[in-house]
């Protein structure tokens, strides 16, 4: 579609627990990755939704869980961006 981050945050609202955390995180990551010239503005959703798919959910998370989610959230978007796919 033509705004694929809007849809990438509707469904992590609607999937609740962790993923709102990691979509914030992996966008702000991408995000500042872009506007340091280091990947393309197509690549921003692209690695959202890689990090989203990736990543094991917590449905009833704790703060701790939430702050672990940010964080892995936060690495693998650099992961994924220098080509990484570790699991």
């Amino acid at each position: 579609g033509r705004f694929p981050c809007l849809r990438l945050a509707i469904e992590a609202g609607r999937k609740g627990g962790t993923y709102p955390s990691v979509l914030c995180a992996a966008d702000e990551v991408a995000v500042a990755m872009f506007l340091a010239g280091q990947i393309g503005f197509t690549e921003i959703a692209h690695l959202v939704e890689r990090a989203l798919e990736q990543h094991q959910a917590a449905n009833q998370p704790t703060l701790e869980e939430i702050m672990a989610a940010d964080e892995w959230a936060r690495e693998k978007v650099y992961q994924l961006s220098a080509g990484d796919n570790p699991c």
